[in-house]
């Protein structure tokens, strides 16, 4: 008992000594002040001017630089790792060049050379069957969402999304395109990226049915809290493709807005929402679209507009 209650003594007074050292280390023995910079090596006290500390070490590169360009162009480090490359960008990469570092043209063997460290290169990038699946999903991912526009943060969400999908398991049973679509279109939801579910099975070479199923199956055992689509995020896309004035962008979300508060959103597509909404602004702004264009922009059948249109019309009071 008397030893425990020694060593936790021992241990309180070690404790303020190291506190006691940390203080000292950060503030000035002249002035005590806390306003210490560092310098090339020296930290100096911006109170008083003592110099507290000389010859450290810089762990800064040796080069300088006075904006952004010039420290990218002297910078000698690698790209920063991303999530869209199944090892993370941290690998080689043997130029396809047949040429030295003075440009001039390389001999046949040192060609034939190269030519068998790339193929071994390419072969010992992925170690297994799971490295492989990875591999093709995400540049499959990458091509889908070259072809629909959408930023690099997405495909970084998306990215993780299917990786915490393939280390659940969820992917067997299943295509490895359609999991990647799926993972493509919960990205965009994720990031408040608005693209529908037809859009994203346009440029997928999955059925839009089979990308439906697999989206909600990875959701619910992913538990990604997926908030509903807001049709007001497809109405600039729209209005800019049927050339509307910014008149008939704030008349289609006052009409969006009226309509969802009496509850008409529920249950509805939100892509036939949002056009239906253009067709009726348009319409009041005498900016008129026939409901053919706005169909084909918003990728909805006729029907639809005309369905939703007559709701949004009578929740107006019009």
């Amino acid at each position: 008992m008397e030893r425990s209650i020694r060593e936790r003594e021992r241990e309180r007074e070690q404790a303020e000594q190291e506190e006691e050292e940390d203080a000292s280390t950060h503030q000035c023995p002249e002035c005590a002040s806390a306003n210490l910079i560092t310098d090339q090596g020296e930290r100096i006290c911006q109170d008083c001017g003592l110099v507290v500390d000389n010859d450290q070490i810089d762990r800064g590169p040796e080069w300088r630089a006075f904006n952004s360009n010039e420290r990218d162009q002297k910078s000698r480090v690698g790209a920063p790792t991303t999530q869209t490359m199944h090892d993370k960008g941290l690998t080689t990469q043997i130029d396809w060049k047949d040429q030295d570092a003075y440009g001039r043209s390389i001999s046949s063997k040192k060609r034939s050379q190269m030519h068998r460290l790339r193929k071994w290169q390419e072969r010992i990038r992925t170690k297994d069957a799971g490295e492989r699946n990875l591999q093709f999903a995400l540049s499959e991912m990458d091509r889908m969402a070259s072809a629909l526009g959408v930023p690099r943060s997405v495909r970084e969400v998306t990215s993780v999304i299917y990786r915490r999908a393939l280390n659940e398991d969820l992917i067997r049973g299943r295509s490895i395109e359609g999991v990647a679509t799926a993972c493509l279109y919960a990205g965009c939801r994720k990031e408040g990226i608005p693209r529908s579910l037809e859009e994203v099975a346009e440029v997928s070479r999955v059925e839009q049915k089979e990308i439906g199923r697999t989206y909600r199956y990875v959701a619910q055992e992913l538990s990604l809290e997926m908030k509903p689509v807001d049709p007001k995020q497809f109405v600039p896309r729209f209005a800019s493709d049927l050339e509307l004035s910014e008149e008939t962008i704030a008349k289609s979300n006052e009409i969006i807005d009226t309509s969802a508060e009496q509850g008409l959103l529920s249950g509805k597509s939100p892509t036939g929402f949002a056009a239906a909404a253009i067709y009726a602004a348009g319409l009041l702004c005498n900016e008129k679209r026939t409901q053919r264009e706005v169909a084909d922009v918003a990728q909805v059948t006729e029907v639809t507009i005309r369905n939703r249109y007559q709701e949004q019309i009578e929740a107006m009071g019009l």
